[in-house]
């Protein structure tokens, strides 16, 4: 990834609206359990012998409900995650009013940890202090250890079922297709999603784009290792 500028206009731009964490969880881990979830019904399925129609079946159900669930559930998170910001957010501003000084103290204590301190640890006090928000957003910071830029709910549930959504599709397609040796072509072409998963995530990480690559395919070959081994138990 190229420098940023550093440039004052560039500079001030950026810090005044950073990007928060984004979405890279929110789509890896979609990503990740669409392909091992779906994969894991194809392998159990076929691991039991049964015909094409009910791989399908079974894995269109699972891509569906699933992902929505997935993305329900990364919705409901997010929210209670940003409720809990307000609320904290709402104590602050009630401390701030009953106990000034208390929370001046606390300001003092949060600056001196970040290395202040003599007259310029109490001028950054009062100066932070002297501004509401940016009182409330150091307490938010230094008390609780909450990051400056709100969640997005929506924004993760979407992110998580899209790529659920596409991941999960990519077992099914020699199915649908209805090519020869299907169950091969899914595991070589789901072994390609888990490696390409964990070689992209890399790219937002210091890890070699390879081994980030064989860790999450090892991952997904575990689980699906596993859940034909299970489905072999049913064979007739």
């Amino acid at each position: 990834m190229p420098d940023h500028s550093h440039a004052p206009d560039a500079i001030a731009a950026r810090i005044n609206a950073p990007p928060g964490r984004g979405v890279l969880r929110d789509a890896v881990y979609g990503g990740i359990d669409g392909s091992v979830t779906t994969f894991a019904i194809v392998a159990g399925v076929a691991g039991a012998g049964l015909s094409s129609f009910v791989i399908v079946a079974l894995g269109l159900a699972n891509v569906l409900a699933d992902g929505f669930s997935m993305a329900a559930g990364n919705y409901s998170g997010t929210k209670a995650e940003l409720d809990n910001m307000t609320r904290l957010r709402a104590i602050e501003e009630r401390h701030i009013a009953r106990y000034p000084e208390g929370e001046r103290q606390e300001v003092r204590e949060i600056l001196a940890q970040k290395g202040l301190s003599g007259e310029v640890l109490e001028q950054a006090t009062m100066a932070v202090t002297s501004n509401r928000e940016a009182w409330i957003q150091l307490m938010l910071e230094g008390e609780y250890g909450l990051a400056p830029v709100d969640p997005h709910p929506m924004r993760a549930a979407l992110a998580t079922f899209v790529a659920f959504l596409v991941a999960g599709m990519i077992p099914l397609v020699p199915f649908l297709l209805g090519m020869d040796r299907a169950f091969a072509w899914s595991s070589w072409m789901t072994a390609g999603v888990f490696f390409a998963i964990g070689a992209l995530k890399s790219r937002w990480s210091l890890a070699p784009w390879w081994r980030s690559g064989v860790e999450t395919l090892a991952i997904g070959g575990a689980a699906a290792a596993m859940a034909y081994g299970v489905g072999t138990l049913f064979t007739s």
